[in-house]
């Protein structure tokens, strides 16, 4: 049977993203369910869908008996479930490496989450940066120039071949890409590895079809920009 992924909005969701990435590009077979995240019984029908378990929010996985939230614990059980999807570098320093960014980005980074909600269909344009979002965007560009410095030569993502840390830095190539963010050119050429991921396309034109609109992830609002 295959897993099951419960998300929310592709437009929005950037928790949803990650492990929903990390399976299409690692050939893990997967029905998606999507509830939208303004529906005024989401964590209802969330429950319902999951038979119960876990908080209530998107990302789920289930898999016959197991239930896993949050994207980070998705993606480390996936690792385990399919070790030969590569999620983690085999060599054991880069693997810490990748897990420690990873872990980073899980936790951190709420001025840049804040000031820069992710919105897939928005057209291009620059948004000045606060001081918070500012500061996270230069630590990103750094942690991004490091993996590729010490671990990158097999390839054109974090670790060489695409793996979970790229998953959870996923969205936030949306976010530096439709908010024109000013990036060193390392950080420009990966962007461009990730966004040419075909799934990244998939979901991009998922995004661009759905009718919801979520108004506190519009900055712009009450303009609602379209591509």
């Amino acid at each position: 049977m295959p897993l099951r992924l419960i998300i929310g909005n592709k437009n929005y969701s950037s928790w949803s993203l990650r492990p929903w990435l990390a399976m299409k590009v690692a050939g893990i077979a997967f029905n998606e369910t999507l509830v939208s995240l303004d529906a005024a019984d989401f964590r209802a029908k969330v429950l319902a869908l999951s038979g119960g378990g876990g908080p209530g929010k998107v990302p789920m996985l289930i898999d016959g008996d197991v239930r896993v939230w949050e994207s980070l614990a998705i993606l480390e059980y996936l690792a385990e479930r399919f070790p030969a999807s590569g999620l983690w570098p085999a060599a054991e320093s880069a693997r810490a490496h990748a897990r420690a960014a990873a872990a980073e980005m899980h936790s951190g980074f709420m001025g840049l989450r804040r000031h820069l909600p992710m919105n897939v269909r928005r057209p291009v344009k620059a948004r000045a940066l606060d001081a918070d979002a500012a500061a996270d965007a230069a630590r990103i560009d750094t942690i991004w120039a490091e993996c590729r410095a010490r671990f990158g030569a097999g390839g054109p993502f974090l670790y060489g071949a695409f793996g979970a840390t790229d998953a959870m830095y996923a969205p936030v190539v949306w976010r530096f890409h439709t908010y024109a963010v000013d990036v060193s050119e390392g950080a420009r050429a990966y962007m461009r590895a990730v966004m040419a991921l075909p799934a990244m396309a998939e979901w991009r034109d998922a995004a661009r079809g759905e009718p919801w609109v979520l108004s506190h992830d519009e900055v712009d609002w009450p303009q609602v920009l379209r591509e």
